[in-house]
């Protein structure tokens, strides 16, 4: 089920990116497996070998084999033709694009803002599915030009592959239609919901409740299967069931977390107190003295008479314990002229999207190249449980 997120600092939904492997940059746009996709890989080859050994008794191993090894390598190219669909439309329209990741149950393209109007939030819903029903199409129309003649059983190991793919891929934008937000379909009706109120809030809000709605029908149908039917099928249905109502609530949440930040600047939140400490410091003399003491997490770095970076409990962190007495800080620090800098007046809201985007802590204030503080992610977690607290 292949859908499309904000990069959400805040927030940990959805699978773990760090577990992934990159496997290219078509258009520019990098392409990962998270490790759960390799167990459906897995299980997705073992089911259409047993699908065409059952379905062409006279087919040997190494032909089975090797078509369900074909299959599902092409199955994969297909779901990463949906995702770059995603990608594509959103980057036409003016939105980064950072990266897809593949995982157990579909995909997501990681975009580091959401569309600025309702058509493109529709544009970029439907790109997927019109892509999935591209493929599936061209597939089985190929099929037909080749000789095959549904409902038959396709005879030959090619028309086996493409009517399969045909199908799976129909299948796979029919599904996505599902009006469950986070799904495109869902996405699909927040476009619309937000064209007919104006309000991408609670359109938003809307379509997120319809989606744990749906997720629910999907748990009882498929616990109502296995209960009475039998089979494996009816725990699957759950488990989609299960997923879709962990994302539709993850994104109601990160909802909430927007609308939290909305009309804040970066000086609302940032700390000006940075604690300045001499880059010849040694790592050890800088925990004792002061990150133990003191409990704070950002130390400005000074040199010279000037602020040459930052240094944070996470650099230390990376240095091993024997080297402490011989590193010194302005060896480990994030020199100043590396960082991302944000000035005061900055939304709130774009601070989040940097630290979420390139996996940061805190980002340096800086104001006519003076630092005046940092914004951290703790800083910005504190404030919006504050305001959660105090219902503004």
């Amino acid at each position: 089920m292949p859908r499309h997120r904000v990069v959400a600092p805040w927030a940990a939904s959805g699978p773990d990116m760090k577990s992934q492997v990159t496997i290219g940059r078509p258009f520019g746009v990098e392409v990962t497996l998270h490790v759960s996709w390799f167990l459906v890989a897995a299980l997705i080859l073992l089911s259409l070998a047993q699908r065409f050994r059952e379905a062409h008794a006279d087919w040997t191993s190494f032909v089975v084999w090797a078509t369900a090894t074909v299959t599902a390598a092409l199955f994969f190219a297909a779901l990463v033709l949906h995702e770059l669909s995603h990608a594509l439309v959103a980057r036409a329209h003016g939105l980064p694009v950072h990266s897809i990741t593949l995982f157990a149950l579909g995909g997501v393209a990681r975009i580091s803002r959401d569309a600025a109007d309702a058509k493109t939030e529709f544009l970029m819903a439907g790109a997927g599915p019109v892509a999935s029903a591209l493929i599936g199409a061209s597939c089985l129309f190929v099929a037909r030009l080749l000789g095959w003649q549904p409902p038959d059983e396709a005879a030959s190991p090619l028309l086996s592959v493409l009517v399969w793919l045909g199908y799976i891929n129909g299948s796979l934008a029919l599904f996505n239609l599902i009006p469950a937000f986070p799904m495109d379909g869902g996405r699909i009706l927040r476009a619309a919901l937000w064209w007919g109120t104006g309000d991408a809030h609670r359109a938003t809000r809307w379509a997120a409740r319809l989606g744990q709605v749906v997720a629910v029908g999907f748990i009882g149908l498929g616990a109502f299967s296995f209960l009475f039917e039998g089979g494996l099928g009816g725990l699957w249905i759950s488990f989609i069931g299960w997923f879709l109502l962990n994302a539709a609530g993850a994104s109601y949440q990160e909802l909430q977390s927007q609308e939290l930040l909305r009309g804040l600047r970066v000086e609302d939140v940032m700390l000006r107190d940075c604690i300045p400490v001499d880059g010849r410091t040694n790592v050890q003399e800088f925990v004792d003295r002061l990150l133990l003491r003191l409990g704070a997490r950002c130390f400005v770095v000074t040199g010279s008479g000037r602020v040459l970076g930052l240094v944070t409990i996470h650099e230390i962190k990376h240095v091993p314990h024997q080297a402490w007495l011989s590193t010194t800080l302005d060896s480990v620090m994030q020199p100043l002229d590396r960082l991302h800098t944000v000035s005061p007046a900055s939304p709130l809201s774009e601070s989040v999207e940097i630290m979420g985007r390139d996996d940061l802590q805190q980002l340096p204030v800086l104001e006519e190249g003076r630092l005046l503080g940092v914004v951290s992610r703790n800083s910005v977690a504190q404030l919006m449980r504050t305001r959660a607290e105090l219902h503004l």
